[in-house]
């Protein structure tokens, strides 16, 4: 399994940023794809989760309404929409995978997976927030 994380950078705040997952190694249609952020000193926090097979997603409380989750099956690549950026949300940002039986994950099973955390994880892209 390997995934690759970009798309950040600096942003001020109130500003938007698209992250993107480029998946491989695997098959598609059997993975959930996550989210998550890590800031220093912080524990690290689930964003958001959509399961590849049937599309269900879900968010983490702080992100609901400014960030959006999507996924282009062809391309095995998941993204993050994120706008109106605040200071609080700059943190290094991971994708991850979870083995998921399809049909029976759902949304419940994309918040278990941002709650513990997920089977595969990839190196994380920076989002700085800063005026």
């Amino acid at each position: 399994v390997q995934l690759q994380a970009s798309g950040g950078g600096l942003v001020q705040p109130g500003g938007s940023l698209g992250l993107s997952c480029e998946a491989s190694g695997f098959s598609w249609d059997d993975y959930a794809i996550g989210w998550f952020r890590q800031a220093p000193g912080k524990e690290r926090e689930g964003v958001s989760c959509i399961v590849a097979s049937d599309g269900a997603k879900a968010y983490g409380d702080s992100v609901k309404g400014r960030f959006t989750i999507s996924l282009d099956n062809a391309k095995n690549t998941v993204y993050l929409q994120m706008n109106n950026l605040q200071p609080e949300d700059m943190a290094l940002y991971l994708c991850a995978v979870d083995r998921v039986v399809p049909g029976k994950w759902g949304v419940a099973g994309c918040r278990r997976g941002l709650a513990y955390g997920m089977d595969y994880w990839g190196k994380g892209t920076q989002v700085t927030v800063s005026s």
